[in-house]
């Protein structure tokens, strides 16, 4: 009884180790993966994060707005383009820009008075996208302490504009009793004194009031009603997954049948190669693009995700991305060569292109030139343009370069597939 276990068990291990392609992905496929997570979240401290994409829209073009712009243009946390309201709002709508920060007319007058309650605050506005709200609250803040810091500056320089006019107000205030008004004069020649001994130096700000307001806006689509749906992008990324992994299945399924002589039966009617792979990815591409559109429909109808873009732009991306399921899976099959070579495989292919396509973690995390990197993985094209048609509210021309990429990597592919696939084992 021992000696026959001890012999299955000796058989299973010999024949596991006897692939060493499959016991090769096996162990690939944690270490890329547990390394990609390690350096997207800080590594060893050393990589630096991505910055974030915004624009302004300067529309008061004072002294005091201009320097707020350049603080934020030189602050290593973003990326700032200046451009016009509604084609920085445009931009951000289609997932272009983070945010769009607009600078109102009259903010350089307006915002040192209010500093000290004497004029109604300027009011800024950030357009954002509503699927990144660490966005939001990370500019809100970039946006809060440089605005305090230049209006600071201006109000307490003496050179500054709201520095000497407040102190003319002072001096002309004549409803006040001579002795008040002679304080308030002397507060302000106080301020120039130390100012001129320590120029960098600036006031403390304390019972000072913020002096401007922050108005927060999601670009959204223009028929959309309520707030974001997260779970739009959610059925996005996990149904790219999830119909991805059934590609590795059928490649897996091709080699079966090969193992089990299928192929060669087949091919003994007057049937070529091509028809062989083609009529299987047809009925591949088909079973994918049910599934996909049954994980959509499930999304819509129990939790609420509506296609605010183009019907017809989701139902060609859905169909693009059956097809390249069903590529990939042959490709997987011409590459893996055996069953257990492939499942490995499979897994590292899989995993790897869903992360990259940003449907686990949001792609903006990813540093700048990992975003570039990222345009050649069909994922990522598959995950943005669901996104645009369903919660972002774009139309079909949005859809188009997305669907005729799709398309692209699965006659690559399709190509490699027939090249490199075995007939025997």
């Amino acid at each position: 009884m021992n000696l026959a276990f001890t012999a299955l068990v000796r058989k299973d291990l010999l024949l596991f180790l006897q692939d060493r392609r499959a016991l090769l992905l096996n162990l690939l496929a944690p270490i890329l993966i547990a390394g990609f997570f390690g350096f997207l979240f800080g590594g060893s401290g050393a990589s630096k994060p991505s910055r974030i994409g915004i624009a302004i829209s300067d529309l008061d073009r004072s002294a005091l707005s201009q320097r707020v712009v350049a603080g934020l243009q030189a602050d290593d946390a973003l990326t700032v383009e200046l451009l016009d309201p509604e084609a920085a709002a445009e931009l951000v709508r289609k997932g272009k820009l983070r945010a769009a920060l607009q600078l109102p007319q009259g903010f350089g007058d307006q915002a040192g008075s209010a500093m000290f309650g004497a004029a109604d605050k300027p009011e800024l506005v950030i357009t954002h996208d509503p699927s990144q709200p660490m966005v939001l609250a990370m500019l809100r803040g970039l946006v809060t302490q440089q605005v305090m810091q230049v209006v600071s500056q201006d109000a307490f320089a003496p050179q500054g504009k709201t520095f000497a006019t407040l102190r003319q107000r002072a001096l002309d205030a004549t409803e006040l009793p001579p002795a008040r008004r002679a304080d308030l004069t002397a507060m302000f020649d106080s301020i120039a004194r130390v100012q001129s001994v320590e120029p960098g130096a600036s006031a403390p700000a304390a019972g000072l009031s913020q002096p401007f307001q922050i108005r927060a806006v999601e670009a959204a689509a223009p028929n959309r009603q309520g707030g974001y749906n997260g779970y739009a992008h959610a059925f996005a990324g996990m149904g790219v997954q999830f119909i991805l992994m059934l590609g590795s299945d059928f490649g897996t399924g091709l080699l079966l049948m090969r193992r089990m002589d299928l192929w060669k039966r087949l091919r003994a009617a007057p049937l070529s190669r091509g028809t062989l792979l083609a009529s299987r990815m047809a009925s591949g591409a088909l079973i994918a693009f049910v599934l996909f559109a049954a994980i959509m429909a499930a999304g819509m109808l129990v939790f609420g995700v509506r296609v605010l873009g183009s019907w017809l732009g989701l139902l060609l991306l859905l169909i693009a991305f059956g097809l390249l399921t069903a590529s990939f899976g042959l490709l997987l099959a011409a590459i893996g060569r055996t069953p257990e070579a492939t499942r490995g495989l499979a897994i590292m292919a899989t995993l790897l292109m869903v992360m990259l396509g940003g449907a686990w973690v949001p792609a903006f995390l990813f540093p700048e030139w990992l975003q570039t990197l990222t345009l050649a993985v069909p994922t990522r094209w598959a995950v943005d343009g669901i996104d645009a048609m369903t919660w972002r509210g774009l139309g079909l021309v949005d859809a188009l370069p997305a669907v005729g990429a799709l398309l692209g990597f699965t006659a690559l592919f399709s190509l490699v597939a027939l090249w490199r696939f075995r007939w025997t084992e």
